[in-house]
């Protein structure tokens, strides 16, 4: 059999399968044991792995987390290396919430149309994972004389990468990683770090109609408001990385969320602001505080001062050299099979930042479809997630 042979019809059936299977984060332990089954299905040796929550929680590199859990699980697949070296490839299973606006079909439906595998996960990321599980069972079939690779099926990326986190702690000794994230095929060797905040204004209530004796922690925080959005300008001037500075805001600073007041006659105490602040490559994530805790304190010297705590998973920055022979290897994967790509960045926190904390050259590549995660009526091409299985196999034939 031809390594590069990959069923369609079986991959969107698999696609499908998992995203009937609903895996919130915080709540993937059913979509990690069907993977585990279908690795099984295809010959593939698999590790179910509960890990130790306290554990990690205690360690002083945690990741952070938003979502609750009682439980962490994760799947390694491995298919055995007949050539020197070892391989990672990694995805996440777990996915945001569907929202609250009707879904052409339902969030978990699977369904197939029109070339596409519709629902909650298609493309971020199970239409990935599933690739890669297609890709592994093809070399396996084909006999291919290939290094180890382990395909890493994690939970816990969506809020910080616990369970990249996890799997690490581990099984490091990868000599390269692929994400097949969605990158829209472009071989993405930077990210932009990504950390989460919550600002507390205070103020004075009156009521209403005497509203010069109290003070409105709304009217307090347009100025910071305002501040939050100059500092988006400082840190997206003079964007030093190459691979960053060709987007259109490398770095963003939004607020997500604003809650105030408990009456509408009452001039409001209270205000509570969250967001999430990028973190420029090359950027330690106490220094990306620090210069956001500053520009607040800039706009505001009133007291009590404007308290902000930060919250859920912490996104370092990563990349890899462009120049790094596993990146001209994926490159080259990629434009065997669908034409002249380029490396680029992304100004989204993801798990790649894990790897090469350790020294671990990875990159992220993957089908288009970005703009439709977290988004309603997500959905993945059939033929671009086989595209991406192809990719996958050239890449892992040319290491041997």
């Amino acid at each position: 059999m031809d390594a590069l042979s990959i069923d369609a019809d079986a991959l969107a059936d698999d696609v499908g399968a998992l995203v009937q299977v609903p895996s919130v984060t915080g709540e993937e332990h059913a979509a990690i044991g069907w993977l585990a089954e279908r690795a099984t299905e295809l010959g593939l040796r698999c590790e179910l792995v509960e890990h130790d929550l306290a554990a990690l929680r205690a360690h002083p590199d945690h990741p952070g987390e938003e979502a609750r859990r009682t439980e962490l699980v994760g799947l390694s697949v491995t298919l055995p290396g007949t050539a020197p070296g070892r391989l990672c490839l990694n995805g996440h299973v777990d996915v945001v919430a569907p929202g609250t606006v009707a879904w052409r079909h339902g969030p978990w439906s699977g369904v197939v149309e029109d070339g596409c595998v519709h629902g909650r996960g298609a493309v971020d990321m199970k239409g990935g994972v599933v690739a890669a599980l297609h890709a592994l069972a093809a070399l396996r079939d084909a006999g291919a004389a290939v290094p180890e690779v382990v395909l890493q099926c994690v939970s816990s990326e969506e809020d910080g990468g616990l369970g990249t986190f996890a799997a690490l702690q581990r099984d490091a000794r990868f000599d390269a990683c692929l994400i097949p994230e969605p990158t829209g095929f472009d071989v993405v060797c930077a990210q932009a770090g990504a950390l989460t905040f919550r600002g507390t204004v205070r103020g004075r209530a009156a009521h209403a109609a005497m509203r010069l004796e109290g003070r409105s922690a709304i009217d307090r925080y347009v100025r910071i408001h305002a501040a939050l959005a100059a500092h988006e300008e400082r840190l997206n001037a003079d964007v030093a990385h190459p691979a960053m500075r060709a987007l259109g805001l490398p770095y963003p600073v939004s607020v997500g969320r604003v809650t105030a007041g408990e009456w509408s006659s009452s001039v409001p105490d209270r205000l509570v602001f969250e967001g999430r602040v990028g973190v420029r490559i090359g950027e330690e994530p106490t220094a990306a505080r620090a210069a956001l805790e500053a520009a607040v304190r800039a706009a505001d010297d009133e007291a009590p001062a404007v308290e902000i705590a930060w919250t859920g998973g912490a996104y370092a920055p990563g990349e890899t050299d462009p120049e790094h022979p596993w990146v001209r290897r994926v490159a080259a994967a990629v434009a065997a099979e669908r034409g002249p790509t380029r490396t680029a960045g992304v100004p989204w926190g993801a798990d790649m930042r894990l790897f090469t904390a350790r020294g671990i050259p990875t990159v992220m590549v993957g089908t288009s479809g970005i703009e439709l995660a977290h988004a309603v009526d997500e959905r993945a091409s059939v033929d671009e997630l086989v595209a991406l299985a192809r990719i996958i196999v050239r890449a892992v034939v040319a290491t041997a």
